[in-house]
């Protein structure tokens, strides 16, 4: 009768360390989620436990390591536990971050008019369907188009008279100066009443708890931005861009605000990458190809992602019903996703929040 021989303990760790996950871009071990690894005889129980939404992903990661774990010489069995939880994440360094609200992740753009608002949407509703609590706030007072995308309408309501609920639509708990104004009135404000009036949405809103609370930032990066890049409490922040030049300078420059003000770049998305013809398929890029993969080079960021120029986009949105939610089985809900999943797991691997874990000393 053969003799049962043990898995080496020190082997199972290497084949783990040897597996790059595709959302974190580096092995479990690495992202600190290999919560534990047993041997007992040759049976081997792993636990896995990342700081992003899993979603759908949860299945493949399982299968992924229990696969890895099983090529090792002498293994007989394989159990593998996955699971996710996301932590608070650290901030500006003169900053708080909210009470209630772990991460708050900045959708940003050099410039208008290339699809940020689309993107925060989606990104937003993405990360809800993968089973995380999320907010979306509309910080864009002189533009705001959340209401109309997510197809919400009416006042929010006051419990108290000092706070108001969010509008919650499509799962989302969300809120925007749009929901206090008429549709069609003009915004004539200075930059220090627009960012008095951003920091009243952000604080004196009952989000509860929130694993994210995606910011629709107004596009540039003139004063009001670079206030409320200072002001309101950031975990991390993503650049939309599309490929043509201009626009990429412009992304450049939203960029380095956020490093200026020492918040973490997650990423970049490059939107509008390709068309596709309705009619015929004919694919063209419109606005240039690769702008916003080397933008990420250059500023040694993630590269992200890319999105299409398509009707259906405009067309999903402008009917109150995002991409993600109007066609969540299709190629673009999906990119969205996985833009969405690689965001937040470039999150999870910055450093967690510290303030506030230690007590008080008071001397006497």
């Amino acid at each position: 009768m053969r003799s049962m021989r043990t898995p080496d303990q020190a082997a199972l760790e290497a084949a783990l360390r040897s597996d790059q996950d595709p959302w974190l871009g580096c092995d479990l071990y690495t992202a600190k989620a290999v919560r534990e690894l047993v041997v007992d005889g040759d049976r081997v129980r792993a636990r896995i436990e990342v700081g992003f939404p899993l979603g759908a992903y949860a299945g493949e990661l399982k299968e992924r390591v229990r696969g890895v774990l099983a090529a090792v010489p002498d293994v007989g069995t394989v159990e593998v536990e996955v699971a996710w939880k996301v932590a608070a994440h650290a901030v500006q360094r003169q900053l708080q971050p909210m009470a209630g609200i772990r991460n708050v992740i900045a959708v940003a753009s050099g410039k208008g008019g290339v699809g940020k608002s689309t993107t925060a949407v989606n990104l937003a509703l993405a990360l809800a369907g993968e089973g995380a609590t999320v907010g979306l706030l509309d910080a864009d007072i002189y533009g705001p188009s959340q209401p109309r995308m997510l197809g919400a309408s009416g006042r929010p309501q006051s419990p108290d008279g000092k706070s108001v609920d969010p509008v919650v639509a499509h799962g989302l708990k969300t809120m925007s100066i749009g929901y206090l104004i008429d549709e069609a009135q003009p915004m004539v404000w200075r930059g220090p009443m627009v960012t008095q009036a951003l920091t009243q949405l952000l604080g004196e809103t009952n989000w509860g708890e929130l694993d994210y609370l995606i910011v629709d930032m107004p596009p540039g990066t003139g004063d009001t931005q670079l206030t409320l890049s200072q002001k309101v409490p950031v975990a991390g922040a993503v650049i939309v861009t599309t490929p043509q030049d201009i626009a990429l300078l412009d992304a450049r420059k939203g960029l380095e605000m956020f490093r200026k003000v020492e918040v973490a770049v997650l990423g970049v998305i490059e939107n509008m990458s390709t068309h596709i013809c309705s009619k015929c398929g004919h694919e063209e890029h419109l606005f240039g190809s690769g702008g916003g993969e080397r933008l990420a080079t250059q500023y040694d960021a993630p590269f992200l992602g890319s999105l299409p120029l398509d009707i259906r986009i405009r067309e999903q949105t402008d009917g109150g019903r995002p991409t993600v939610v109007a066609e969540p089985d299709s190629d673009i809900a999906a990119a969205y996703r996985a833009i969405a999943r690689r965001m937040t797991a470039q999150l999870s691997l910055s450093a967690k929040d510290t303030k506030g874990k230690f007590p008080r000393i008071v001397m006497e």
